[in-house]
């Protein structure tokens, strides 16, 4: 038993800073592993043209050599812009 309090003799008043200092030191801990997830940027064929300098030829070409992911809602296809920018830092990685 680690963390016991003991509630003979304390007041209503101790007893309240005690739990907010409890709550206080949990939310802290929280703040400190806590990271915000960044929401899912897709983008365009044309944009990943762009982004990569490449034609729209070689953008077709690499997605049905599955060097890039497509993604297809309804009958538009989009790329995931974090998958794209990691395969272009990892690319020489052997």
């Amino acid at each position: 038993m680690e963390n016991v309090t003991l509630l003979n003799n304390t007041t209503p008043e101790k007893l309240t800073e005690s739990i907010l200092m409890g709550v206080k030191t949990q939310i802290d801990s929280l703040k400190e592993t806590f990271t915000l997830k960044e929401p899912e940027d897709f983008i365009s064929r044309m944009e990943v043209a762009k982004l990569l300098k490449i034609s729209l030829s070689t953008v077709h070409d690499w997605s049905n050599k599955k060097i890039l992911k497509p993604y297809k809602f309804g009958n538009r296809t989009y790329f995931s812009r974090k998958e794209i920018v990691s395969k272009m830092f990892n690319s020489n990685t052997p």
